[in-house]
């Protein structure tokens, strides 16, 4: 990163983090994963440091999956940019890689409320959708998501058709079986109820969140605005008709692996 460069986003930071005399009002965890995430960070950085509401935040960089012995110089430039950044070259995991990178920096996070997104994500209104996470949590929600859609699809007619029907059973889970449709990419969560179920081993991965949340009772919003929509990059899907008859076996198991929950227990004290 250029000089002038990290001068411009260390100012960016700063008025994004507000008077230090008081806690963030929410801390943004993102998992950075070192051999695929460095490049894509800074878009999603440029897109966060274009809030305009009021409401102090606080930035987590969980940088990860890289030799020890060769730590990546973005580690040393964030943390002099005045990012909160971690440095740790292999997460240790049972479940999915990615809740487990998410975890660090959730631990370290100065406020209570706690939102996520990914290294390749891209926010297209900032200011809307954080105003409406931190609202959320000050009306009681424990667990909020808004409508997560593709960025950088290859064409194709068998990727659309895979599209349609990834969306189409997000919203017959979400719409008329009642089960929350939470991802990685896009969700706000209090920090002592996530950082509980992690330590109990209920949420393996990012996709269990919202499930067991409901199980346990929890007050759940979700919002399809199209202002607080968030992108995620399509660039691993493969095109083929081969691809998708795979994806469609694979989702009709869906049910079967997902939604065997624990028994409910309430959830803690926030």
């Amino acid at each position: 990163m250029a000089e002038h460069e990290l001068d411009t986003l260390k100012e960016q930071i700063l008025r994004l983090r507000g008077n230090r005399s008081f806690y963030p009002e929410a801390t943004i965890v993102v998992p950075v994963n070192a051999q695929k995430d460095l490049d894509n960070i800074p878009h999603l950085l440029s897109d966060l440091c274009r809030y305009g509401g009021r409401r102090r935040l606080e930035i987590v960089l969980v940088i990860n999956n890289y030799p020890s012995e060769n730590p990546p110089q973005e580690i040393e430039s964030y943390l002099r940019a005045g990012l909160v950044t971690l440095g740790i070259p292999r997460i240790e995991h049972e479940g999915g890689v990615a809740i487990a990178a998410r975890i660090p920096g959730i631990r370290i996070a100065q406020s209570p409320k706690i939102l996520l997104f990914d290294a390749d994500c891209r926010i297209p209104n900032p200011t809307a959708l954080i105003d409406w996470y931190i609202t959320k949590f000050e009306d009681g929600y424990d667990l909020a998501y808004t409508h997560v859609a593709y960025t950088d699809l290859p064409p194709g007619i068998s990727v659309k058709a895979r599209m349609f029907v990834h969306h189409a059973s997000r919203w017959l889970r979400r719409n008329v079986l009642g089960t929350p449709t939470s991802r990685g990419s896009n969700y706000a969560v209090r920090k002592k109820l996530i950082l509980h179920l992690y330590a109990e081993g209920r949420i393996p991965y990012d996709i269990h969140v919202g499930p067991t949340v409901k199980a346990m009772g929890g007050k759940i919003a979700y919002s399809g605005a199209k202002e607080l929509v968030v992108l995620t990059s399509g660039r691993f899907f493969a095109p083929g008709w081969g691809v998708l008859i795979e994806y469609l076996i694979w989702r009709m198991g869906y049910y079967r692996r997902i939604l065997k929950m624990k028994p409910k227990k309430a959830i803690p004290d926030q």
